[in-house]
């Protein structure tokens, strides 16, 4: 698998998209897990969701790294709420996202309104 390159500018938010394995159609029948996930993840690393979209299939945040980087963040909230969705479906294994994500890296606040 390539290594895909991530750049990290300080004091700037990320357009993220991620989607869910073979685009299975969880999210929206779960979006308090997916909430809970990041409210707990939030506890150890500083970030803001300034925005968010959530899809059946796949989500968008506009996320700001207090601290920490983009794909931590994002990998620990991913790992979070696939297990409490296996909990919660009785499942002890599975994959419940595609891997990797897609980010863009605000430059402005017109930039910001256009992805908002």
């Amino acid at each position: 698998m390539v290594k895909i390159r991530r750049y990290h500018v300080d004091n700037s938010a990320y357009f993220i998209t991620n989607v869910t394995y073979d685009r299975q159609p969880i999210l929206i029948n779960n979006i308090a897990l997916l909430r809970e996930s990041a409210a707990e993840i939030s506890k150890r690393y500083r970030f803001e969701i300034i925005a968010h979209v959530i899809l059946p299939d796949h989500f968008h945040l506009i996320l700001d790294p207090k601290a920490g980087n983009v794909s931590n963040i994002l990998q620990r909230i991913k790992m979070s709420f696939a297990a409490r969705h296996r909990k919660q479906q009785g499942l002890r294994s599975g994959r419940v996202w595609r891997n990797r994500f897609w980010d863009h890296i605000i430059r402005d606040n017109n930039d910001m309104n256009r992805h908002v």
